[in-house]
């Protein structure tokens, strides 16, 4: 299944001041949740970012906050997402049902918000190289566990190149530089 850009929006999960320093590949995983973030800007696709207790963790790192635009953000104290209420209906009311997530910890929030939703019916597309937790063991363990329940394991370039379907276009040319 390839994913859509008329089908799908975009989820971050918990990219938060506190919690990036500590992230195996933190850096990594950061720089591609940008391209990501800016790609799907300029394509026009719904672009999410939660924040888990911001009063703890701290906002959404900096570099996220930049490329976020007019992203929708929202506070959650579940590890899932899809636990706050609201959150199901938010991405619903967006009439598209493939979700391209990402974020910290692989393990606890982004694995819980994956499964969750699934239960509520979104085909769940998890973009491996912008996603990450503290050891490379708990990531490893989470994408593995991921994969074997249904999600779709990707990468930040999988799925710009998807997004754009083909090479030659306005669209293309304004993406080329999230590729190089």
């Amino acid at each position: 299944m390839l994913i859509r850009r008329d089908r799908s929006l975009l989820l971050l999960v918990d990219i938060q001041q506190k919690l990036a320093p500590a992230i195996f590949a933190g850096d990594a995983a950061i720089a591609n949740n940008v391209r990501l973030l800016a790609g799907a800007r300029q394509l026009g696709i719904p672009r999410f970012v939660s924040e888990q207790y911001v009063r703890g963790l701290g906002a959404s790192v900096a570099a996220i906050r930049d490329a976020a635009g007019d992203a929708r953000f929202f506070e959650k104290m579940h590890f899932s997402c899809t636990g706050e209420p609201g959150v199901i209906e938010m991405l619903r009311a967006t009439g598209r049902r493939q979700v391209i997530l990402t974020g910290m910890e692989t393990h606890v929030c982004v694995l819980q918000s994956a499964f969750g939703l699934i239960e509520a019916g979104f085909t769940v597309f998890l973009v491996a190289d912008a996603a990450s937790s503290r050891t490379a063991e708990n990531r490893s363990a989470a994408i593995e566990r991921m994969r074997a329940g249904g999600v779709h394991i990707v990468t930040t370039e999988m799925v710009l190149f998807e997004w754009l379907q083909q090479a030659g276009t306005d669209e293309f040319r304004t993406l080329l530089p999230l590729i190089k």
